[in-house]
């Protein structure tokens, strides 16, 4: 077969004809193709194979080994031969050198290499002033094998050069399919994983039924990388092409209403990379809710054509809320601190405490950039999914391990439970080794509610399966999704959750809860609480019922409880309580984590004889007021709870100090008879004290406290100025004290009656309001069922 000319039906000419090959050349180097599932053209002809085409020979040219001499029509069909018979052998093709003409540019020689040819080039001005977050894996071991092509005067390319032998080993026919430059998404393949992502299927399942289809994965041609990327650039696309839907759509808004607020990464009228808008209900309720928000990426997991990516956030019922929408088209550090740093300023530049995201280390970094106060969660919920990908294998072998792997990360008390859990878990399962675990214990201060306690993150309870993050849109934006169907979908997901809310707050208004104990304490909440948030709160007040609180220390400001389950030889909850503070701290930290008192602070509360909650213990978002402009809740808990909590904080004190005086009274004969001694003198004080209340003492403090109160309080004070003290008698001087003593208590209860009334007319007003917001959503869902 000397000079036997290979003709190939792959539609490219030659290079045209007359060139002188070795005269007036220049040689130069091709950039690696590595990096691509498929090879690029890099010469002649060059068009067809920008498509990503590969080209293969047929019949007994499949069998052939290259020679030198060997003749082909093209560049591209010598490029396609050797790039075939690396399939056949076991290895992978790129391009590594070239000369061009002097004389007009073209490419006159090629040399083909194994992909592990030469050594990787570590460029120090590239890297020294960048960290490279996740370096490569070294592929390059200076392998020798190589296809050298050269043009002739003809147009032909003859093979001027080949080495055949490798310095490394080969890769078997059943994994070659993995290598890069034999990794290709045929026509038939594209237009399966196009129908079953618009059916809802992830790129796992959907490389399952390709496999089936195709009898195997190295018939399949491509890998589930290749998949993902495929997919994730349709997403892209079909954005793309109907942009100027979303901006039509958004400028419409935006001119209906100018609180409206949208923004686009780049100039409108040029190719866009990332559009986030946010319209006044969203910005509205951010202002009542804001303290913790989730910033939706759902749709990064492939299945969803659309890549929509909502912040949320939850209400004063527990429900979810919208803080605003992104369409994202670019996914860098860059695009995603562009996204966060233009929703911060739609919400008026403030951060909130938390922001639960995926897990994604992209995220992380545009998160620390923007908001570095925050604290910043993964989504618990998203990793168990991935754990279940990763792990599939030992959930098969051993049934046992989701259990265990749940109870180690929800279940665990401490840090150092925690560790001696997992610790345990890993060796126990033999995956101590295992890349991904290792990966997600690095980053467990992010994920694993043990550590995170000690922050507010909106949740019920701190075992509860956050939401999926896209819960917001469920029911209406799916996988199947498309440009045009979806802000029809949107708004329908909008007004939805307005009728839900609207139903709430209906229900926490006019149906009232039942209360299951006589506590004032339940009665309190029942008057503040939203509906949801007073029947999670009775559950742990009831709960109280089955624990029992021993105090552990005193240091004589803090009282230390250790409170456990009755009849349970589980470990203690800690709970310190500082008495003359009212405050207590529980070492579940579910007040931190969800603003609710746990059952362990309300067991001490109880047998401490607190009998209402404290003001700093209900927070304002979880109220029926907390959308209200006028703050009611904290100085209507004042008129309501003030003479029981002030006799609440008098009689812990008392009891404190009379339990420390009796520790010491006992210790001996001789304080015993001091400290009875002690007791009779004090018994005798306190009962002068109660004869004489309201009388010298306590009146002066009145008097300086609020004599300039009315006209006859600065007569009075003109009256003691004008006299001196020699020529008032004693008896005077107490009459006239208790007759402003009587003028200032009865100001202080005109003062207190003229108080309430008001707060009882602000509150009226309030409910007028919420009860015709009632009324007109009612009327619109009427109006929209007639039609």
């Amino acid at each position: 077969m000397d000079n036997e000319i290979l003709e190939f039906d792959i539609g490219l000419g030659g290079g045209g004809g007359g060139r002188e090959v070795d005269d007036d050349a220049i040689d130069i180097d091709d950039e690696e193709m590595a990096d691509s599932p498929s090879p690029t053209s890099g010469g002649a002809g060059g068009g067809a194979a920008s498509s990503g085409e590969i080209y293969l020979p047929e019949g007994d040219l499949l069998d052939l080994e290259p020679y030198e001499g060997m003749e082909f029509e093209s560049e591209e069909a010598a490029k396609a031969f050797y790039n075939s018979y690396a399939r056949r052998v076991g290895f992978s093709t790129r391009v590594s050198s070239s000369r061009r003409s002097r004389r007009d540019g073209a490419i006159i020689q090629r040399q083909f290499v194994c992909a592990k040819e030469g050594f990787r080039n570590l460029n120090e001005k590239r890297t020294k002033d960048r960290e490279i977050k996740r370096p490569r894996t070294i592929t390059r071991v200076g392998c020798k094998a190589s296809l050298s092509v050269k043009m002739q005067d003809s147009g032909k390319w003859v093979v001027s050069g080949f080495v055949r032998e490798h310095n490394h080993e080969l890769v078997p026919p059943d994994l070659v399919h993995c290598l890069r430059s034999h990794r290709q998404i045929s026509g038939p393949a594209k237009t399966l994983i196009d129908t079953l992502q618009a059916a809802g299927m992830g790129p796992r399942r959907i490389m399952s039924a390709l496999i089936k289809e195709y009898g195997g994965i190295s018939k399949v041609g491509f890998t589930e990388v290749d998949c993902r990327n495929y997919m994730r650039n349709n997403r892209q696309r079909s954005l793309e092409g109907d942009i100027q839907l979303v901006l039509d759509y958004l400028r419409q808004m935006q001119a209906e209403n100018r609180n409206f607020f949208y923004a686009v990464q780049g100039e409108e009228d040029q190719s866009m990379s990332n559009v986030f808008w946010a319209d006044p209900k969203a910005r509205l309720n951010f202002t009542y809710f804001g303290d913790t928000v989730t910033f939706d990426t759902t749709y990064r997991s492939n299945r969803y054509r659309l890549p929509f990516a909502p912040f949320t956030g939850v209400n004063h019922h527990g429900q979810p809320v919208l803080f605003g929408c992104a369409f994202l088209i670019n996914e860098s550090e860059a695009s995603f601190a562009w996204l966060f740093k233009t929703w911060l300023m739609a919400m008026s530049g403030r951060p909130p405490v938390s922001i639960t995201t995926d897990h994604d280390a992209v995220i992380r970094s545009a998160v620390t950039q923007v908001f570095p106060e925050t604290r910043h969660r993964f989504c618990k919920w998203h990793i168990f999914k991935k754990c279940q990908e990763k792990l599939s294998h030992v959930f098969l072998k051993h049934p046992s391990f989701e259990a265990d792997f749940h109870k180690c990360v929800n279940l665990t008390e401490s840090i150092e439970e925690f560790e001696s859990c997992w610790l345990s878990l890993v060796d126990g399962y033999d995956l101590r080794d295992h890349e991904w675990l290792q990966t997600i214990y690095s980053a467990r201060r992010q994920w694993v509610p043990v550590y995170l306690r000690d922050t507010f993150f909106a949740e019920m309870s701190i075992t509860q399966r956050s939401d999926s993050m896209n819960s917001y849109f469920d029911g209406y934006v799916n996988a199947s999704t498309n440009l045009n169907q979806f802000f029809k979908l949107y708004e329908k997901a909008l007004e939805s959750r307005n009728e839900k809310e609207v139903k709430a707050d209906y229900d926490t208004m006019n149906a009232a809860p039942v209360l299951k104990t006589p506590s004032p304490m339940e009665k309190q909440a029942s008057e503040l609480y939203t509906r949801k948030l007073f029947m999670r709160f009775q559950e742990e007040l009831v709960g109280t019922l089955t624990f029992m609180a021993s105090k552990a220390e005193d240091d004589g400001e803090v009282i230390t409880y250790q409170v456990s389950k009755f009849g349970e030889d589980n470990k203690p909850y800690c709970v310190k309580f500082n008495v003359l503070e009212m405050k207590a701290t529980c070492s579940c930290q579910m007040f931190e984590f969800s603003g609710i008192l746990c059952r362990h602070v309300l067991a001490v509360f109880r047998v401490t004889n607190v009998l209402t909650l404290p003001s700093h213990y209900i927070l304002k978002r979880w109220t029926r007021n907390a959308k209200s402009s006028v703050i009611l809740e904290e100085r209507t808990s004042i008129v309501y709870t003030n003479y029981l909590e002030s006799h609440t904080v008098r009689y812990n004190t008392l009891r404190h100090e009379a339990f420390k005086f009796v520790d010491d009274g006992v210790k001996s004969p001789e304080t015993y008879d001091a400290a009875m001694d002690a007791l009779q003198v004090a018994a005798k004080k306190v009962a002068h004290a109660t004869k004489s209340e309201g009388k010298l003492g306590t009146a002066n403090g009145a008097v300086r406290r609020n004599l300039a109160f009315d006209g006859s309080a600065n007569r009075t004070r003109d009256d003691f100025e004008g006299r001196s003290a020699q020529q008032m008698s004693e008896d005077d001087m107490d009459k006239r004290i208790r007759e402003l003593t009587n003028e200032l208590e009865g100001a202080n209860r005109k003062c207190e009656v003229y108080r309430a009334n008001l707060l009882s007319v602000l509150k009226d007003i309030e409910d007028h309001k919420l009860q015709l917001s009632i009324k007109v959503q009612n009327i619109k869902i009427s109006m929209k069922d007639g039609l």
